[in-house]
């Protein structure tokens, strides 16, 4: 895959809709993401957060429009799902760890079956990683015997031992206790730091105020305003957007 130029965004998105049947689940979604970018997916549950994020990594059918990763159309039906996927790491509200392998297997898994890398290689990079994240001393355990927080940040680990691209999070605090959602937004903050490429639904909205670098509100399939952290929960255009954080940050004290 060809790099972008550097005044081409890394991911491209144009008039992208999906359909469930007759439900029009997402409307002619535009979005550019530059190398570097934190872009937070905020709206209510049911409002296509967790569809988009789908769309883009290519596990659901667009039924229009267009997706550039590198300035290469991912949405051709002719694309290499596989090769795409090397290129966007994603986790998900479930950790999706298999039960049956070690947290080191875990990790590994992917780098050496799919990327081809020497097992001892995966390894370094793994154990690397889970240094990293605090979790050295778990490589050798099983996901079953780690807490909530702790598979949630083997989760992210996984996705990062390709190195991809782009890192797509889809709620990975949602399905956590209110004391473990920390640990594991520290370490995505961290990854924001350093500069890596993320796309996130989140609930967190004082970690999208802090951390993004733009904020997407969606509803009903739509993006319906986007712009920088300051603006969009200061001064929001729309008055569905302000009738949002309104409800969220008042729930949320």
């Amino acid at each position: 895959m060809s790099a972008p130029s550097p005044a081409a965004p890394l991911l491209r998105v144009r008039g992208l809709r999906k359909s469930y049947g007759d439900r029009v689940v997402l409307h002619d979604i535009d979005l550019d993401v530059a190398a570097g970018d934190v872009i937070c997916l905020i709206g209510s549950s049911g409002s296509g957060k967790s569809t988009l994020l789908r769309c883009l990594n290519l596990l659901e059918e667009i039924d229009d429009g267009l997706v550039e990763l590198g300035g290469v159309d991912i949405s051709d039906p002719r694309t290499d799902r596989r090769a795409v996927r090397s290129q966007m790491g994603m986790v998900f509200q479930a950790y999706n760890l298999f039960p049956h392998l070690s947290v080191l297997d875990n990790i590994t898994l992917a780098p050496r079956k799919v990327h081809g890398m020497r097992r001892a290689e995966a390894e370094a990079r793994g154990r690397d990683l889970l240094k990293r994240f605090g979790l050295a001393d778990k490589a050798d355990a099983h996901p079953d015997r780690l807490s909530g927080g702790q598979q949630q940040r083997v989760a992210l680990v996984r996705a990062l031992a390709p190195r991809p691209s782009l890192l797509l999070l889809d709620e990975i605090t949602a399905a956590l206790d209110p004391e473990l959602v920390g640990d594991v937004l520290g370490a995505v903050r961290s990854l924001a730091e350093e500069g890596t490429t993320l796309v996130l639904a989140t609930h967190e909205m004082s970690f999208a105020r802090e951390v993004a670098t733009r904020v997407c509100f969606l509803d009903d399939g739509r993006i319906l305003e986007q712009g920088a952290p300051a603006e969009i929960f200061s001064s929001p255009r729309e008055a569905r957007t302000r009738q949002f954080l309104d409800r969220v940050l008042s729930e949320r004290g």
